[in-house]
């Protein structure tokens, strides 16, 4: 007997849809429905399309009963005669009836034939489908970030699809382990990391490279993360080969890492045995970012760290014998500690550290000794003391000179006046620069002045044609902040004309926004809504809202 056969016992059709409903995991009556669906089906071929009919099973006894139903609609609302009436007509039947009044009518049963069966069948398991999809996405939606056990039922050009019992899930290539070769049968754990709506049906999507992967199975190993004594803050992982996992105790009576590692290393054991191998470096958590950092590098020894927190960029000084170790192998655990701290971490050894120092030291007394027109000494003497600039000299409190050995009233002011002499030249020698290159007043304005450094970028500016605020107004935040290109291969940054001041791309976008406000291209209002001034004053108004006193 097929699903839809009428002709079944009542019983043996509950039956089924019971049967059903166990094997796919879904409500009994949803299979009901999917059955009355097919049967109204089979029943508007048989008596006409046109029809509305109705399939009612009893839930309790089986029993089939068909109605055709006529609806009442207004005069003017009628596209099927066949399914709907008007008003008028309806009164004829019945005096009470009124606008939605529906009218209804036993149709006889009847034996499917073979092709209204297999259309039927069809209807059923189409929606059983749907049913069952609805179900796994329900169930698995709020299961993101769990580990799953399943068996691999199917391997299709690299992509692993795992049978998870109630559902499918699919460890796509990239998110596998590489080494790790996974064949018809294995047993295997994984992590959840999405759950999607697709059009085929909820996609599970799974991974054993995910970093969040590695922490789950920490918490499964170490029970004091489990239960929150200990925090995983950060995973960095080379999927396969190495990771490193950043640990911090909430009691001060527990080591994190001691915990983590376990007894003579069977915690962490367990984790890099489910990893294929992959070797694991503990690394304790630190507020501090440049201890930190420190750790990250572990085994290498860090000699100094210099950290420059508007980039988010250090400098990690190791000596000669620890480069190597510090860097890894092909560079591997300095991407690791870079990835697992969030700081960009460029690596010198002492001897480069030093060279580069001589370096700067050495370009810094030049520039002094010829802007102050001073001897090789003084200008030693200044850039010992810290001062970086000709502006730092010429304005700065004389008695930070005064400070420096051997320097007294007379020396500081000579030497502030020679500051402000160059200064005062190298302004006048860059506006008439500026002049040449055609650079207006109004673009020189908009940058804020006629500062040393508002000249020079001028100056840069009107070298690349642009010269006035409708030119700047026209550039993109790339343009200023510089861009990536890829030639032969090879990934190359383009400089921006803005590189010195190194904006954000926010910082961009605004400065640019600013410009086409003043060259008149947007108004006040599409300025404010474009970098977000309309929601920060709503936000500030509501604030003054709330904070305003009860009478």
């Amino acid at each position: 007997m097929t699903v839809t056969g009428v002709s079944a016992n009542r019983l043996e059709l509950l039956q089924i849809a019971k049967a059903v409903a166990a094997e796919k995991s879904i409500d009994e009556d949803l299979v009901l429905e999917a059955i009355e669906e097919a049967i109204e089906k089979a029943a508007r071929s048989r008596y006409g399309a046109e029809l509305d009919i109705d399939a009612d099973i009893d839930p309790v006894t089986g029993e089939l009963k068909l109605t055709r139903r006529i609806t009442v609609v207004e005069d003017d609302q009628v596209e099927n005669e066949s399914a709907q009436m008007t008003l008028a007509e309806a009164q004829k039947k019945d005096k009470a009836a009124e606008i939605g009044t529906v009218f209804t009518e036993d149709l006889p049963l009847f034996d499917f034939g073979r092709v209204m069966s297999q259309t039927g069948k069809q209807v059923v398991m189409q929606r059983l489908r749907e049913a069952e999809r609805e179900r796994q996405h329900e169930e698995y939606k709020d299961r993101v970030g769990e580990i799953v056990n399943g068996i691999v039922k199917r391997v299709e050009y690299g992509n692993v699809i795992v049978d998870l019992g109630r559902a499918e899930g699919v460890i796509r290539r990239n998110d596998g382990l590489p080494r790790e070769s996974l064949q018809v049968n294995d047993r295997v754990r994984a992590y959840i990391y999405d759950v999607r709506r697709e059009t085929r049906g909820p996609q599970i999507f799974l991974s054993r490279a995910h970093p969040d992967f590695m922490a789950a199975l920490f918490s499964q190993e170490v029970p004091e993360v489990y239960e929150g004594v200990i925090e995983i803050p950060a995973v960095a992982r080379d999927p396969g080969s190495r990771a490193k996992i950043a640990v911090l105790s909430n009691d001060n009576s527990i080591d994190p890492v001691g915990a983590c590692v376990g007894m003579r290393g069977s915690r962490v054991q367990a984790v890099v045995n489910e990893l294929a191998g992959e070797k694991i470096d503990i690394i304790p958590w630190n507020p501090d970012h440049a201890t930190f950092i420190v750790n990250a590098l572990q085994p290498a020894e860090v000699s100094k760290v210099v950290l420059d927190e508007e980039e988010a960029r250090v400098e990690v000084v190791v000596p000669e014998e620890q480069l190597s170790l510090a860097i890894g192998r092909r560079g591997q655990n300095v991407r690791l500690a870079s990835q697992l701290t969030g700081w960009s971490i460029d690596i010198l050894t002492e001897a480069e550290e030093s060279e580069r120092r001589q370096k700067e030291f050495r370009e810094r007394t030049e520039l002094f000794m010829e802007a102050l027109d001073v001897d090789e000494t003084i200008a030693q003497l200044l850039v010992s003391e810290g001062f970086e600039t000709v502006e730092e000299v010429a304005y700065v409190d004389p008695s930070e000179i005064l400070r420096i050995e051997g320097f007294d009233d007379d020396t500081a002011q000579e030497l502030q006046d020679r500051a402000r002499e160059h200064l005062e030249r190298l302004a006048g020698e860059l506006n008439e620069k500026r002049g040449e290159l055609g650079v207006e007043d109004g673009l020189l304005a908009f940058l804020g002045g006629e500062s040393i450094e508002v000249l020079q970028t001028a100056v840069k500016l009107g070298e690349n044609e642009v010269k006035s605020v409708d030119d700047f107004a026209g550039l993109t935040p790339d343009d200023l902040r510089g861009w990536f290109e890829t030639r032969e291969g090879e990934r190359v940054r383009e400089p921006g004309l803005l590189d010195e001041y190194k904006l954000t791309s926010e910082e961009a976008e605004e400065l640019i926004m600013r410009a086409r406000l003043e060259a008149g291209w947007i108004s006040e209002e599409d300025y404010k809504a474009a970098t977000g001034q309309d929601e920060e004053e709503e936000a500030e108004g509501e604030g003054e809202e709330v904070a305003e006193p009860a009478e």
